[in-house]
């Protein structure tokens, strides 16, 4: 289970994360009203939190909270919560057709969605030891123990299951815009998938009765049906409503049912997932983030549990809602996903699709809008055009080291990448800042994530030497403040990852004197809380054989939203942002910053 952190470990941690972002003046302040919280209305918070804790054993304290935040969110998901990824080309440079690629990855999709719902799919595990655990014999050991104590086993030779508890929402799952809090819906029993193509709604079973997946030339039939078809897009497409604000289209939503669309709209919500095929192949890395973050609304459902997008030349990708789930179910099913469509695809460029009547079996959903509801349409477009119009992203490709090279100067790859954007941001702004980045805690029971709070003494310290100092520091000077960086970047990461952060623990206790109607505590309304959770650089990273990029919107109109990859020989980052910020010259500093750390680590003077 999920822990509840000690107060005073909670307050300590919050301490030092405030640290680097007050001046000595403002930090008395932030400390006196953090001790007093701890020793009055925080502790009985927090006895109240843990007594709730002990009578929920079957969740974690953070599962309700949690939810709430994402579903009472009403700001539009797009842009705000949806994130991408993109997948990696078919290494079978002819598989990466539109057509093949979109047949093969829904089969692979279906075939990972009947594995789970048959119980049949590999748990996720964390393994500590691999030479130990990872292998055969031990599967085929821990197989016959009971469930009960098999975690036990696990734990034995450091292999550490995972929480699965959000792959259930994967498929058939929506989230539904309701007044002032949305809900998620399910509905296992469908058979059908929704497929989007210039803005017009398909879908077509792809599950008979007796529960087997269509046959792959079937499917491939069907699709190609809907890439033929020369259907007009429609003068309202409906899809510009999942990126309104969610009271609006919770009211555009009832107007909608009101005027005889239940039934497409059930269709919609039901399906398996959303299928986008988009009708422009990908000019190049800032194209593909953005037709993947983004795209045009008109070709996508963001209600949905995720869109599979897949353009003109076969590119692929994923944008997902945030409310049910975290990155980690989403990469485990794009690795199953991308690893069965390139090793066994169901059908070859030489296949040729069944002889089946695509016109009977694939439905075209149509709309009946009224007055009021074209004019939603219409909003929406506009406010989502001219936000999409205000976003720039922006990417680069380090490729003077990597993984490996830190590994062997005995530092951590993410604390390097970390380091480098506090020392970007301080070279640009002059400043250090708010940074968030995201880890999970799925080796706890319906664990959701903590927040690594990247911005310390340590890297406000090592930033300053290296922009502001460097004519009185030696490189072995410098090669120590890196050092201290990533030991503490380390016991950061590691804590977060044990449920021991300080975020979500003072974010419930939030929820709980709010929830039981108390007035809130001095220690929220301080203005360095409310800075420090105004997070100007939120950071997210993976590192996945499936996965090419992935990215996400900024979190805050001034803020950057930063996804990165440390690869063994490269480090990828891609950066969103809005006007208030400049993207572009933020790439320039973190890459100016990685050549510096790394010239250092290997010995050389750098210059200013």
């Amino acid at each position: 289970r999920l822990p509840v952190p000690k107060l005073e470990d909670t307050i300590m941690r919050y301490l030092n994360a405030q640290k680097p972002l007050l001046n000595d003046d403002q930090f008395r302040k932030t400390e006196k009203l953090a001790h007093a919280f701890e020793k009055g209305i925080g502790r009985e918070l927090h006895e109240q939190l843990v007594a709730q804790d002990n009578q929920n054993k079957h969740t974690s304290y953070i599962t309700g909270p949690w939810f709430d935040m994402y579903l009472k969110a009403r700001e539009p998901v797009v842009l705000n919560f949806n994130a991408f990824m993109s997948f990696n080309p078919d290494p079978k440079s002819e598989y990466n057709n539109q057509l093949i690629r979109a047949t093969n990855m829904t089969v692979s999709a279906i075939r990972f969605m009947k594995t789970f719902r048959a119980g049949y799919l590999e748990p996720e595990v964390f393994h500590l030891n691999p030479e130990k655990s990872d292998t055969e014999i031990f599967k085929k050991i821990i197989r016959f123990v009971p469930s009960s104590v098999s975690w036990f086993g696990a734990y034995m030779v450091n292999a550490y299951p995972l929480d699965m508890s959000q792959y259930f929402r994967l498929f058939n799952s929506t989230r539904l815009p309701k007044p002032n809090k949305d809900e998620l819906y399910t509905d296992e029993k469908a058979k059908h998938l929704l497929v989007l193509r210039n803005g017009n709604f398909y879908v077509f079973d792809v599950i008979d009765r007796d529960g087997n997946m269509l046959k792959p030339s079937e499917i491939q039939a069907h699709l190609k049906y809907i890439l033929s078809d020369n259907s007009p897009a429609p003068a309202f497409p409906l899809g510009y409503l999942t990126s309104e604000n969610r009271d609006t289209w919770a009211l555009l939503r009832k107007t909608l049912l009101e005027n005889g669309n239940e039934e497409a709209l059930q269709k919609v919500d039901s399906a398996m997932f959303c299928l986008s095929l988009d009708d422009f192949p990908v000019k190049d890395f800032v194209h593909l983030s953005h037709t993947m973050l983004h795209g045009d609304a008109a070709n996508r459902w963001y209600d949905k549990s995720f869109n599979l997008i897949i353009t003109k030349d076969g590119t692929a990708g994923i944008n997902f809602e945030h409310s049910w789930g975290d990155g980690v179910a989403v990469l485990r099913f794009q690795n199953e996903v991308f690893k069965d469509s390139t090793k066994t695809p169901a059908i070859s460029p030489q296949s040729q699709p069944a002889s089946v009547d695509s016109s009977r079996a694939v439905q075209k959903l149509e709309f009946k809008l009224n007055d009021a509801l074209k004019a939603g349409i219409t909003k929406a477009k506009q406010k989502f055009d001219a936000t999409v119009e205000s976003l720039s992203l922006n990417l680069i490709q380090f490729q003077e080291g990597g993984k490996e090279l830190l590994k062997q100067k005995k530092v951590s790859p993410d604390a390097v990448a970390q380091l480098a954007f506090q020392m970007a941001f301080l070279r640009q702004y002059d400043q250090t800042v708010a940074t968030y980045e995201s880890c999970s805690t799925a080796a706890f029971k319906h664990g959701r994530t903590e927040t690594i709070r990247p911005a310390s003494v340590h890297t406000k310290k090592c930033s300053e030497a290296f922009v502001k100092e460097l004519s009185k520091h030696s490189t072995e000077e410098l090669q120590n403040l890196i050092v201290e960086c990533s030991k503490y970047h380390g016991r950061l990461t590691k804590e977060a990852a044990m449920g021991q952060g300080f975020d979500r623990h003072l974010f419930s206790l939030r929820y709980l004197a709010l929830a039981k109607g108390l007035a809130l505590p001095d220690f929220y309304q301080d203005q360095a809380y409310a800075r420090l959770n105004h997070n100007i650089i939120s950071t997210s990273t993976l590192v996945s054989p499936a996965v090419q990029l992935g990215g996400f919107g900024p979190v805050v109109s001034d803020g950057f939203g930063v996804g990165y990859q440390v690869q063994d020989d490269w480090i990828g980052c891609n950066v969103s942002a809005y006007p208030a910020r400049n993207g572009e010259e933020f790439l320039r500093c973190i890459y100016k910053s990685l050549e510096d750390i790394f010239n250092v680590l290997k010995g050389k003077k750098i210059s200013s």
